[in-house]
């Protein structure tokens, strides 16, 4: 009675399966499912043990069904573990069943495109997108996709931009499975035709497609041999700005009462109103080695001490393993980038009156200088 967390590994080519293990407790994998319905599994999980049912558990986001129900979404969620295999002299970096991440990072989009763009971004800052990082050889590169590593994402990536490999073959080396690879595809897709074209040759239709696509202003900047800055004022001038959507549990069957919010390019509306002020909090990114959770202490501590003096705490944070992104510790929770590009779309949306960048270590320091020059 209570919480379990059991991992399961599917046969590539039938439906046999296998357990990998099971844990009798709330793991980082449950914390994790837990952020991404919005279903909060180790409080309902508390109130089981202490003898109660699922049918006299309210449902802490509906606030008006019970917890007797199975989550049903209308956004994608992506999840990328945070590798620091590089510091470490003589590792391996195959990638199997045993946990060598030190953390991870949780998007949310409306698209497998826009998700997974964002999460590669998310999981290092230095990353763009979904794009090369690596100058693999054609032996590499075949190495790379057999043998599951921190870089094989790269190598999908690279074997699609350079069009060495088709979807088929990757599809035959790696037994990923083909929707994904599609979804990947598109991306791609999306990037040749912006390619070769100038700032000035962005209509409204190419320029939603790119973000609805999950690129960035820089990536597309860097495609169209521009500035970050061209691109944000040529997307404003056609009023293509990210909605904000309220993580719902039950696919807005009934509304929802949260303030635990994503952007998304992928909508028509907002689901709330904007706050009109407020004080944004950012928080550290993904757990690595030399960052942990002293970082996440000090922004929920900062949330906490805003609060206490009469202010609105807004947060910006996607580690889900963290207490700064549960929704009931702050006024209103962005599980979005921590991006200038981001925060400036949600300090505008906001008419926040302050962003506090020193308490979540390296990420929102290094957003300090830019945010100060784009005023």
């Amino acid at each position: 009675v209570g919480e379990c967390n059991i991992q399961y590994a599917l046969h590539p080519e039938s439906e046999r399966y296998c357990i990998i293990e099971v844990n009798a407790r709330l793991s980082r994998s449950s914390a994790l499912a837990s952020k991404a319905t919005g279903y909060p599994l180790a409080y309902v999980a508390t109130k089981i043990s202490l003898g109660k049912n699922l049918v006299s558990i309210r449902n802490s986001v509906t606030k008006t069904t019970t917890a007797c129900f199975e989550p049903s979404l209308d956004y994608i969620v992506t999840k990328i573990p945070r590798w620091d295999m590089s510091k470490f002299e003589g590792v391996a970096t195959n990638i199997g069943s045993a946990m060598k991440s030190v953390g991870e990072v949780m998007s949310i989009g409306r698209t497998m495109e826009e998700s997974l763009q964002k999460a590669i971004r998310m999981v290092d800052p230095s990353n763009p997108g979904y794009s090369p990082k690596f100058k693999f050889t054609h032996e590499e590169l075949l190495t790379e996709l057999k043998v599951p590593t921190d870089r094989r994402i790269f190598a999908i990536a690279q074997a699609m931009y350079e069009k060495s490999l088709s979807v088929a073959e990757i599809h035959d080396i790696t037994k990923i499975d083909h929707w994904f690879l599609r979804r990947c595809e598109n991306i791609v897709k999306t990037y040749d035709v912006m390619s070769g074209k100038s700032i000035g040759d962005m209509d409204h239709a190419l320029m939603l497609e790119a973000k609805k696509n999950g690129f960035s202003d820089k990536q597309i900047a860097e495609c169209l041999k521009c500035t970050e800055e061209d691109v944000r004022s040529k997307r404003k001038s056609f009023d293509i700005v990210p909605k904000t959507k309220q993580i719902d549990t039950l696919a807005a069957e009934y509304p929802a009462e949260t303030n635990y919010l994503y952007t998304t390019y992928h909508g028509q509306e907002d689901d709330v109103e904007p706050s009109n002020g407020g004080v944004m909090v950012l928080g550290s990114g993904a757990y690595r080695i030399g960052s942990s959770i002293e970082f996440d202490w000090c922004g929920v501590s900062a949330i906490r001490t805003l609060r206490q003096i009469g202010k609105s705490a807004t947060v910006v944070n996607y580690n889900p393993e963290t207490v700064s992104t549960d929704y009931d510790e702050c006024d209103r929770l962005y599980f979005d980038e921590l991006s200038g590009e981001r925060v400036r779309d949600i300090y505008e949306k906001d008419n926040s009156e302050g962003v506090i960048v020193s308490v979540g270590g390296q990420i929102p320091n290094g957003l300090a200088i830019p945010l100060d020059k784009a005023g």
